[in-house]
């Protein structure tokens, strides 16, 4: 198994870690942001960009990056545009996609960027994260259901072979026994084809679960809300963490 080491978090090993999204639209609402959430200890800070009110401009993108990454260092910082066909904030087209992320990685201020399964030319954005010494965290969310197994499980495994070091998907159940799915694909990724660490979730109330007990099956991350949300189903971060060291001690 390789483990993902960025300072002093380990990705893989021991704990699953917290991920906390920053929110905020604009570079004063992100650093009021950061205050209140280094209070939750995050393990990992994700900014999801795509809620940035100027995310059309590379120079406030730029240096906004290297302000949140001086407000939170040695906090692991992950990039993360979301794009609106899986419930990002904004539509932007492929090119500048790839511009974007490619801009921001060689700014050096984030260790981790995000790029969807499904975008255009991933292969080459993932070229550029590598060449930057960038992790990437390949991501894939269904907001409308969640697929069978065997496509979760087919998912995760492509995202590994294009050269994820940390394969994401989330999904959306619409009864429990979708959770019971999304959890016997993570085991079957985790215990069969992953060497590397992975991260799965299924969204919403009836998901919850997953994401207190989702390292049980094989998911080595979670997600935990700070000021706000980035997706449903999302528990407050020191709520969060109370609940995984209950499962940890006992």
């Amino acid at each position: 198994m390789k483990i993902v080491s960025i300072r002093d978090i380990h990705i893989g090993e021991g704990v699953p870690k917290i991920i906390v999204p920053l929110m905020g639209r604009n570079e004063e609402q992100l650093l009021l942001e950061i205050k209140t959430i280094k209070q939750a200890a995050p393990d990992i800070v994700e900014w999801r960009a795509d809620m940035l009110e100027e995310i059309e401009n590379l120079e406030v993108v730029k240096k906004t990056a290297s302000t949140i990454r001086d407000a939170l260092f040695p906090i692991p910082l992950l990039f993360t545009f979301r794009s609106h066909r899986e419930g990002g904030n904004k539509i932007i087209d492929d090119a500048y996609y790839q511009k974007l992320l490619e801009n921001v990685m060689r700014t050096k201020a984030i260790d981790l960027i995000d790029v969807e399964l499904f975008s255009s030319n991933v292969s080459g954005i993932v070229e550029a994260a590598h060449a930057n010494g960038i992790y990437v965290v390949m991501s894939n969310h269904d907001f409308e259901k969640t697929p069978p197994k065997e496509e979760i499980v087919w998912r995760l495994r492509r995202m590994q072979d294009l050269g994820a070091h940390i394969p994401k998907i989330a999904v959306m159940p619409k009864i429990p026994t979708d959770v019971l799915t999304l959890l016997d694909a993570t085991y079957t990724m985790k215990t069969l084809h992953a060497d590397r660490p992975i991260i799965t979730m299924s969204m919403a109330s009836t998901g919850v679960v997953s994401r207190i007990a989702g390292q049980v099956f094989g998911s080595d991350a979670t997600f935990g809300s700070g000021m706000e949300a980035s997706a449903p189903g999302q528990i407050p971060a020191g709520e969060l963490r109370k609940m995984i060291g209950v499962l940890h001690t006992t």
